[in-house]
């Protein structure tokens, strides 16, 4: 039985060359496209598809179409298809709910591969997508476990400040000379921090960052994410 996909797309020529692409392949078949965020819900609602392939990052899309869609269907399975974007563009797309991750110049091969293994259940990520996490010390196995307890959390003002920039992307020297700190003050607040949160790399401190609202999940989609981590 054949995987049925929905192409998201703001680009017309996109959507279409992706659905040449599917239609060479026996085990995907295309049940719609869509151009913007509300003809995909109602595409995924007449269709119920396995997989969304997504540029969420194209015109009529945003990080929020991801949400959206998964609060209205929670089992649907997602693969983000976008240009090259920082770590932390990737990251909070998959804390979003995209389960894959893959290019726009990856392989057909790569790209097909994507929607079928998402579809039957595992992950997927291209070795480009891998490398841009990986060089951030970030693990993919655990962007699913991270999670915050309800327990309060005694964090200085200093130390939200500290966060909010660590979590726009802001090196140790950076934060040192916004906040007029030596960088190795910096580097003592961010491992307290980290203690404090139970968190083990800084993409944890950015999850954090977004679920307690001091950084909107927005303010990442074109910011490079160049954090020196300790």
């Amino acid at each position: 039985m054949s995987i049925q996909v929905i192409i998201a797309d703001g680009n017309h020529i996109i959507r279409c060359g992706l659905s040449t692409i599917f239609g060479n392949y026996d085990q995907v078949e295309v049940a719609a496209q869509a151009e913007n965020e509300a003809e995909l819900i109602e595409g995924v609602k007449n269709f119920s598809p396995q997989v969304v392939l997504i540029d969420y990052l194209s015109t009529g899309f945003s990080i929020d179409s991801i949400t959206n869609l998964k609060r209205l269907f929670p089992n649907q399975r997602i693969v983000a298809i976008t240009p090259e974007q920082s770590a932390v563009t990737i990251v909070n797309a998959l804390r979003a709910g995209v389960d894959s991750y893959i290019k726009k110049d990856c392989d057909v091969s790569e790209i097909v591969d994507s929607v079928i293994e998402t579809g039957r259940g595992a992950k997927f990520f291209c070795g480009k997508i891998l490398e841009s996490i990986k060089k951030e010390s970030i693990d993919v196995e655990d962007l699913d476990l991270t999670e915050f307890s309800c327990e309060p959390v005694s964090l200085s003002a200093r130390e939200l400040e500290v966060i909010t920039l660590i979590a726009e992307g802001h090196t140790n020297n950076k934060i040192a000379e916004k906040l007029f700190l030596s960088a190795h003050t910096v580097n003592t607040h961010r491992k307290n921090i980290m203690q404090k949160l139970g968190v083990k790399n800084t993409a944890s401190i950015v999850m954090y960052a977004v679920k307690a609202q001091l950084v909107s999940p927005n303010k990442f989609l074109f910011s490079p994410f160049n954090s020196t981590l300790s």
